[in-house]
Protein backbone atom coordinates (compact mmCIF):
# COMPACT_ATOMS: atom_id res chain seq x y z
CA UNK A 1 0.00 0.00 0.00
CA UNK A 2 2.96 2.26 0.18
CA UNK A 3 3.14 2.79 -3.57
CA UNK A 4 -0.44 4.14 -4.04
CA UNK A 5 0.34 7.74 -3.13
CA UNK A 6 3.49 9.69 -3.55
CA UNK A 7 5.29 10.35 -0.35
CA UNK A 8 3.84 13.29 1.61
CA UNK A 9 0.45 13.46 -0.10
CA UNK A 10 -1.50 11.87 2.73
CA UNK A 11 -0.06 14.11 5.44
CA UNK A 12 -2.36 16.73 6.97
CA UNK A 13 -1.76 20.30 5.88
CA UNK A 14 0.23 22.37 8.32
CA UNK A 15 -1.83 24.80 10.41
CA UNK A 16 -1.43 28.46 9.73
CA UNK A 17 0.15 29.90 12.82
CA UNK A 18 0.52 33.46 13.87
CA UNK A 19 4.14 34.60 13.83
CA UNK A 20 5.89 34.70 17.18
CA UNK A 21 5.96 38.18 18.75
CA UNK A 22 8.44 39.01 21.42
CA UNK A 23 7.00 42.38 22.52
CA UNK A 24 3.99 42.63 24.85
CA UNK A 25 0.64 42.93 23.10
CA UNK A 26 -0.95 46.35 23.03
CA UNK A 27 -4.54 46.50 24.26
CA UNK A 28 -6.59 45.68 27.36
CA UNK A 29 -5.00 43.56 30.00
CA UNK A 30 -6.32 40.10 30.76
CA UNK A 31 -7.63 41.22 34.16
CA UNK A 32 -9.61 44.12 32.72
CA UNK A 33 -10.98 41.86 30.01
CA UNK A 34 -11.99 39.24 32.60
CA UNK A 35 -13.76 41.87 34.71
CA UNK A 36 -15.59 43.14 31.64
CA UNK A 37 -16.72 39.66 30.62
CA UNK A 38 -17.84 38.84 34.19
CA UNK A 39 -19.77 42.10 34.53
CA UNK A 40 -21.50 41.52 31.20
CA UNK A 41 -22.43 37.97 32.16
CA UNK A 42 -23.85 39.15 35.50
CA UNK A 43 -25.85 41.86 33.77
CA UNK A 44 -27.33 39.36 31.33
CA UNK A 45 -28.17 36.92 34.13
CA UNK A 46 -29.74 39.70 36.17
CA UNK A 47 -31.87 40.81 33.25
CA UNK A 48 -32.99 37.23 32.56
CA UNK A 49 -33.84 36.70 36.23
CA UNK A 50 -35.79 39.97 36.39
CA UNK A 51 -37.73 39.00 33.25
CA UNK A 52 -38.59 35.58 34.69
CA UNK A 53 -39.55 37.06 38.05
CA UNK A 54 -41.76 39.61 36.32
CA UNK A 55 -43.48 36.94 34.22
CA UNK A 56 -45.39 35.63 37.22
CA UNK A 57 -47.22 37.82 39.73
CA UNK A 58 -46.29 35.63 42.69
CA UNK A 59 -48.16 33.69 45.37
CA UNK A 60 -50.60 36.54 46.13
CA UNK A 61 -52.20 35.99 42.72
CA UNK A 62 -53.12 32.47 43.81
CA UNK A 63 -54.60 33.36 47.17
CA UNK A 64 -58.09 32.59 45.83
CA UNK A 65 -57.17 28.98 44.99
CA UNK A 66 -58.40 26.64 47.69
CA UNK A 67 -55.59 24.93 49.58
CA UNK A 68 -57.90 22.60 51.54
CA UNK A 69 -61.24 21.04 50.66
CA UNK A 70 -64.48 22.63 51.80
CA UNK A 71 -65.77 21.15 55.06
CA UNK A 72 -62.60 19.06 55.20
CA UNK A 73 -64.11 16.45 52.87
CA UNK A 74 -61.84 14.99 50.20
CA UNK A 75 -64.16 13.58 47.57
CA UNK A 76 -64.33 13.38 43.79
CA UNK A 77 -65.48 17.00 43.58
CA UNK A 78 -62.35 18.12 45.42
CA UNK A 79 -60.11 16.15 43.10
CA UNK A 80 -62.01 17.47 40.08
CA UNK A 81 -61.42 21.00 41.38
CA UNK A 82 -57.70 20.33 41.87
CA UNK A 83 -57.38 18.89 38.35
CA UNK A 84 -59.24 21.92 36.92
CA UNK A 85 -56.78 24.25 38.67
CA UNK A 86 -53.81 22.26 37.41
CA UNK A 87 -55.19 22.25 33.88
CA UNK A 88 -55.72 26.03 34.04
CA UNK A 89 -52.12 26.52 35.20
CA UNK A 90 -50.77 24.34 32.38
CA UNK A 91 -52.84 26.24 29.85
CA UNK A 92 -51.61 29.55 31.26
CA UNK A 93 -47.99 28.40 30.93
CA UNK A 94 -48.55 27.42 27.30
CA UNK A 95 -50.39 30.65 26.48
CA UNK A 96 -47.68 32.80 28.09
CA UNK A 97 -44.98 30.90 26.22
CA UNK A 98 -46.76 31.61 22.92
CA UNK A 99 -47.64 35.23 23.79
CA UNK A 100 -46.02 37.76 21.50
CA UNK A 101 -47.50 41.00 22.87
CA UNK A 102 -48.61 42.41 26.20
CA UNK A 103 -52.21 42.02 25.00
CA UNK A 104 -51.67 38.28 24.52
CA UNK A 105 -50.35 38.03 28.09
CA UNK A 106 -53.32 39.96 29.48
CA UNK A 107 -55.72 37.69 27.60
CA UNK A 108 -53.93 34.59 28.91
CA UNK A 109 -54.17 35.84 32.50
CA UNK A 110 -57.85 36.81 32.16
CA UNK A 111 -58.67 33.39 30.71
CA UNK A 112 -56.77 31.76 33.58
CA UNK A 113 -58.72 33.78 36.16
CA UNK A 114 -62.03 32.97 34.47
CA UNK A 115 -61.21 29.25 34.55
CA UNK A 116 -60.28 29.43 38.24
CA UNK A 117 -63.50 31.23 39.10
CA UNK A 118 -65.52 28.71 37.11
CA UNK A 119 -63.78 25.75 38.77
CA UNK A 120 -64.36 27.16 42.26
CA UNK A 121 -68.00 27.94 41.47
CA UNK A 122 -68.62 24.41 40.17
CA UNK A 123 -66.91 22.87 43.20
CA UNK A 124 -68.90 24.97 45.67
CA UNK A 125 -72.17 24.24 43.84
CA UNK A 126 -71.57 20.48 44.03
CA UNK A 127 -70.66 20.66 47.73
CA UNK A 128 -73.83 22.67 48.47
CA UNK A 129 -75.96 20.18 46.51
CA UNK A 130 -74.50 17.28 48.51
CA UNK A 131 -75.16 19.10 51.78
CA UNK A 132 -71.54 19.52 52.92
CA UNK A 133 -71.71 23.31 52.80
CA UNK A 134 -74.64 25.54 53.74
CA UNK A 135 -75.82 28.15 51.28
CA UNK A 136 -75.21 31.63 52.65
CA UNK A 137 -78.05 34.11 53.15
CA UNK A 138 -77.85 37.89 53.01
CA UNK A 139 -80.45 40.12 54.64
CA UNK A 140 -80.81 43.76 53.74
CA UNK A 141 -82.67 46.18 55.97
CA UNK A 142 -84.28 45.52 59.35
CA UNK A 143 -84.73 41.90 60.07
CA UNK A 144 -85.92 40.63 63.43
CA UNK A 145 -85.66 37.00 64.16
Amino acid sequence: MTGVFREGHNKPRPRLREPLRLEEPQGPSKIRLGVLVTATALAVLGAAWAYKANAHPGPTAHSHILQAPLAGVRNNYWYDYKSDVEEAENELRKDLRRAKTAQDKREAWSEYNRELIDARKDYRKEMVEKGYVQRGEVYVGDYDR
